[in-house]
């Protein structure tokens, strides 16, 4: 059983128990004081029954027809407590006045029915303490509303007994005094609740969550700022829809990352939240003209590398490695360059020199063999002695040859000194790739990964 679930059935017991005593006592004296606070914490009592219904099915997790979960159940069901509070503060009403009408008989005095009403206020002030706690540890509005039915209950019965000394003191119109004291108190609770209700079936967003889930989202790294940002509460549950924006240059799997700490933030923050994350790319202030154009390769669906920027007095040279496929006519495949060049032009103005390389996409070749080892052991031996031609790449390791439906393939690692500069190590590997294919025809494709020594 939930911890919910677990108070609102204490709950019942206790509701029971004193809502029968007080009712017992109010026949025997004849005090419509005590008559009204005992059909008042019958209500209670109902009202606790339903919510240990409903906290049940509201905690159910969301299904195909119900997609935001069961949460609204609890305000539902304490609207229908609302209503029941006002029918009973109108009857309280309606025979307390008539009662002063007709100036009826005072209730019997004894020290009863202030033993029962002092036990009665103990008893609510330990239930409304435990109920609003739960309350606020799981957000239920069902424990909520029973909370402060209890602590209204401790009102109500200190009006009786406010009511009971003053027929002590002789003023025969207390009781009925006190019964319309706990009809006002019983409205201005159902005021009070109604209008917390009613908020929250509007969607009205909660009081200061919007700032702190605005606060736990721009606190992750890689979110600029966020466009708009929108709260609802269904039970327990904060239900957040945030529209952000984000770096276009970050690829899709890094927007999914910043997604996944947007969402552990808000929890963190509130609880309980469900955030809806929608990205919206923008250009940051500090993007470099090469990111600028990757971004408009990746929007076109086309594979560049090797960009080059110059600015030359003012005006901006780009150089492109274009992959295309490699088996397109150069008429078409020249229609796509023109429109990668046109589209670059847009971003940085018609007078920006764009020149574009096409080169051949390599295909993916799903279908391979591992050489034998007399081809892999011939192919190392030729790697290492290419290598010792200037000394600056060395330790030649890790060959492995495949044969392909395109050619041989081959990958190795390489050693060089490690203050040697990023391009000084490629030129070097790259020379040694390309007389190994001069060497072997047969090689299609050379990989190299470059190391620093030991």
């Amino acid at each position: 059983m939930s911890a919910k679930r677990k108070v609102a059935a204490i709950s019942i017991v206790a509701s029971g128990s004193m809502a029968a005593a007080k009712f017992a006592v109010g026949i025997a004296i004849g005090s419509v004081a005590m008559i009204s606070e005992a059909l008042h914490s019958t209500v209670d009592l109902i009202a606790t029954v339903i919510t240990w219904i409903v906290v049940g099915v509201a905690d159910k997790p969301a299904d195909a027809e119900h997609h935001y979960g069961h949460g609204k159940l609890e305000s539902l069901s304490a609207l229908g407590i609302i209503a029941l509070l006002y029918i009973l503060a109108g009857g309280i009403v309606v025979e307390a006045y008539g009662r002063l009408q007709e100036g009826a008989i005072p209730p019997t005095l004894s020290a009863i029915p202030f033993v029962v009403l002092i036990i009665d206020i103990f008893v609510n002030v330990w239930r409304a303490r435990v109920l609003h706690s739960t309350a606020r540890e799981t957000n239920s509005q069902a424990l909520a509303a029973d909370a402060l039915h209890f602590a209204s209950d401790v009102l109500g019965s200190s009006a009786v007994i406010f009511g009971l000394i003053l027929i002590w003191l002789g003023y025969d119109w207390g009781d009925a005094a006190a019964a319309i004291a706990v009809a006002v108190l019983i409205s201005l609770l159902g005021l009070r609740l109604g209008r917390e209700t009613i908020e929250t079936l509007l969607d009205q967003a909660p009081k200061g969550v919007a700032e702190i889930a605005n606060r736990a989202i721009l606190s992750v790294d890689g979110v600029i700022d966020i466009e708009r940002l929108r709260v609802r509460m269904v039970g327990p549950t904060h239900f957040i829809d945030a529209a952000v924006h984000v770096p276009r240059t970050y690829p899709i799997d890094r927007i999914d990352e910043i997604k996944r700490k947007a969402q552990n933030a808000t929890v963190k923050a509130l609880g309980d939240a469900d955030l809806t994350f929608t990205a919206i790319p923008v250009a940051r202030d500090n993007e470099s003209v090469r990111e600028r154009i990757m971004v408009i390769s990746r929007n076109s669906g086309l594979a560049i590398h090797h960009v080059t920027v110059h600015d030359l007095g003012g005006k901006l040279i780009v150089s492109i490695d274009l992959e295309i496929d490699a088996n397109m006519p150069l008429v078409d495949a020249h229609e796509v360059t023109r429109e990668l060049e046109s589209a670059i032009r847009s971003e940085f103005g018609s007078d920006v020199e764009v020149d574009t390389h096409i080169e051949p996409l390599e295909p993916e070749l799903p279908h391979g063999t591992d050489a034998d080892s007399g081809r892999v052991i011939e192919i190392a031996q030729e790697l290492a002695h290419l290598a010792a031609r200037d000394g600056a790449i060395h330790d030649i390791h890790n060959v492995r040859v495949r044969n392909t439906e395109a050619g041989e393939i081959v990958n190795f690692h390489c050693r060089a000194t490690p203050s040697m500069t990023v391009i000084d190590v490629h030129n070097n590997v790259d020379e040694i790739e390309r007389a190994l294919r001069r060497a072997y025809p047969t090689v299609k494709r050379v990989i190299s990964h470059a190391e620093p020594e030991r």
